[in-house]
């Protein structure tokens, strides 16, 4: 089955320039015996170097006077340019940036990083809203270790954000081919609804298989569920599993197929009692886009996923499930969960608002942070639906 989901703001922000491999003409003219300490091209190359260091003078400035008015939460004019760095006109021409350590050819989709970026962000009001709170929902395989990134988003926006284990993924100690039912699945989430006060919402975010698992608790809690987002997710009709969803896209995906592995801990002539993932084939299947420092994170973290769960069909009401508000984010270029079919569970159920995450492969959370950061502002944001 299709699988599950930048940057920090750092304390302080340095700019450090490493030494230039780089061997100036003036040096190359000396190892051939032809240069002169008062040649005009030398006082040019000098010229050149002095430019340089003046620009990274001011850069850092513009750094220190940024990081000093967000601490002192003063408003000034920002610089909304989409670069990083603030280049004074009579300075010349800059050098290029570095390319990024991301293992993924960049985007042109891909937003740039700000220096406003680079601190906390106050600049979001979380202050007002029907609810700041956002449940974290993982998909299949999963734990709640792929929201990290998020997370920090998220809580430097000044949002409340609980990321959840379901039960036997993650740090949950449970063992997954024990697992019998959705209900026993979800529990963890389950919890946290039950314990909130009255009157208390919450957002739910389901990625993956974890679009099942809100999908049950909103047929149970209603009323505790301002919005729910499902990202690149299971949106089920009532009467309708996880499995069956996937079987539509079953004879396209031989990837997914290949990469699948089934586990019997009740032996053989019994059913799957889980689903492992073939580690050699996840990063072409979930992980395309991601940068590879978190396909390791993920290679090591992941666990199996219980069948019985994908199996159980769900019972979905008008009156329940359907009174809460739901959205869906389209990731463009997933290889396990394809574009179509997630169109044709908008098609079937459609959601009040359709969001399309360009860019992302079925881990969004992964390679593109920072668009789903913003998707999932915009939404809580979003003023209560007028009846």
């Amino acid at each position: 089955m299709g699988n599950s989901w930048t940057c920090f703001a750092p304390k302080e922000v340095r700019f450090t320039r490493e030494p230039s491999k780089r061997i100036p003409n003036f040096l190359r003219k000396s190892r051939t015996g032809s240069s002169s300490s008062s040649s005009p091209s030398r006082n040019k190359q000098g010229n050149k170097l002095d430019d340089e260091d003046a620009q990274l003078r001011q850069q850092a400035i513009a750094a220190a006077l940024l990081f000093r008015q967000h601490q002192q939460n003063i408003s000034l004019p920002l610089n909304r340019s989409t670069s990083v760095v603030y280049p004074n006109p009579s300075l010349g021409v800059l050098k290029k940036l570095p390319k990024s350590s991301s293992s993924r050819q960049r985007s042109r989709s891909d937003s740039l990083l700000q220096p406003h970026q680079l601190v906390i962000n106050k600049d979001v009001k979380a202050e007002g809203l029907e609810t700041n709170h956002f449940v974290l929902v993982h998909g299949g395989g999963f734990g709640a270790w792929c929201w990290y990134k998020i997370m920090t988003l998220l809580e430097e926006g000044g949002y409340k954000v609980d990321a959840v284990d379901l039960t036997g993924a993650g740090i949950h100690s449970y063992d997954t081919n024990n697992i019998t039912s959705l209900a026993q699945y979800v529990k963890p989430l389950t919890d946290i609804l039950e314990k909130l006060g009255d009157g208390e919402k919450v957002i739910l975010v389901g990625h993956d298989f974890g679009g099942a698992c809100i999908s049950y608790v909103m047929e149970l809690f209603p009323s505790k569920i301002s919005k729910a987002i499902f990202i690149a997710a299971t949106m089920l009709s009532s009467g309708q599993s996880t499995l069956e969803m996937f079987s539509q896209q079953a004879g396209s995906n031989d990837l997914m197929r290949q990469a699948q592995m089934f586990m019997y801990a009740n032996g053989k002539d019994q059913p799957p009692t889980a689903i492992d993932l073939d580690k050699t084939l996840v990063r072409d299947l979930l992980f395309n886009q991601s940068p590879a420092k978190d396909i390791t994170l993920a290679l090591v973290s992941m666990r199996p996923i219980p069948f019985p769960p994908v199996m159980e069909k769900l019972v979905l009401s008008d009156k329940n499930y359907g009174s809460v508000r739901r959205f869906y984010l389209v990731t463009q270029e997933d290889s396990a969960v394809s574009v179509s079919l997630q169109e044709n569970m908008i098609k079937t159920n459609p959601p009040e608002q359709v969001f399309w995450l360009k860019g992302s492969d079925h881990a969004p959370f992964f390679s593109r942070p920072q668009s789903l950061h913003k998707i999932l502002v915009e939404i809580a944001q979003m003023s209560s639906k007028q009846v």
